[in-house]
């Protein structure tokens, strides 16, 4: 595994002088952030030899590097998705790249449903941690050992000091930033009433299909990880209406230039 990610290192180097040290990891709808980088270089995924390609709509599939307040960034436009099919391995094998490249810190962002009956369509949230009851782990299995210890310690899998820079940069930005905890589930499916409603008895705030595999990586490979969910809708039982994908799409292009001023803000002070 490491070889075949040392292959995508090497590309990606024949492409760019960009060194990265920030990577930023983009959810449904917010790939835009992507595009404001400065001396941007994009590299499709599908170019890049063992990465797989995002099929998600809201994903475009490439990584940007550029960089942000005179710092080196390189940005997923898009992820990879258990319920798209792929391995675990082939989730997490952007991110391997990403480490390998020199990232010493990781923005994860993701779309995600409104569980806390106090938030709204549009809010951001700061993912304080989060729940993985799906018994599905992204370090099970001999290749995971390439790449750091068999049993990391999960007891701080968002980085405290980034928690704190982030929730400054939003009060100096006039955003309203939520904090809460996140719940995995696999997807594609929406989650049912009755799920929904046990999400929220579990503790979880808001409920989504990625991340968990990503931070659990990062947190084995030593990146410090801050975490941003979009609330994009709100979750099953909610609202008396159907949930659609559309609609997650609809919500985040409506947050771009809150997102981006965000972003911009929390890079500014890394």
């Amino acid at each position: 595994m490491k070889e075949l990610v040392s292959q995508a290192v090497e590309y990606i180097n024949s492409k760019t002088d960009i060194k990265p040290k920030i990577g930023i990891i983009l959810g449904s709808g917010l790939g835009a952030y992507g595009e404001t980088l400065e001396e941007q270089c994009i590299i499709k995924y599908q170019d890049i030899p063992n990465i797989k390609a995002s099929t998600v709509p809201g994903h475009n599939g490439a990584f940007v590097l550029g960089k942000k307040s005179n710092k080196n960034v390189i940005v997923m436009q898009g992820r990879l998705h258990y319920y798209e099919g792929y391995s675990l391995d082939d989730i997490v094998f952007p991110l391997r790249v990403m480490k390998q490249l020199g990232i010493e810190k990781l923005i994860i962002t993701n779309a995600a449903g409104g569980v806390n009956l106090d938030f709204n369509p549009g809010d951001l949230m700061l993912i304080k941690d989060h729940i993985n009851l799906t018994g599905i782990n992204v370090l099970r299995g001999q290749e995971a050992l390439e790449f750091g210890v068999r049993f990391p310690s999960m007891s701080e899998p968002y980085d405290k000091k980034m928690i704190s820079l982030a929730a400054v940069a939003a009060k100096e930005s006039n955003i309203l930033l939520r904090k809460g905890i996140y719940f995995y589930t696999t997807g594609p499916s929406f989650e049912t009433a009755s799920e929904i409603k046990a999400i929220r008895a579990l503790g979880g705030d808001a409920v989504g299909m990625s991340t968990v595999h990503e931070v659990t990586c990062a947190v084995q490979m030593g990146i410090k990880v801050l975490g941003i969910s979009c609330i994009s809708n709100m979750a099953c039982g909610v609202l008396n209406k159907p949930l659609t994908h559309s609609e997650v799409l609809e919500t985040t292009a409506r947050v771009k230039t809150a997102f981006i001023t965000l972003l911009d803000n929390i890079i500014s002070k890394i």
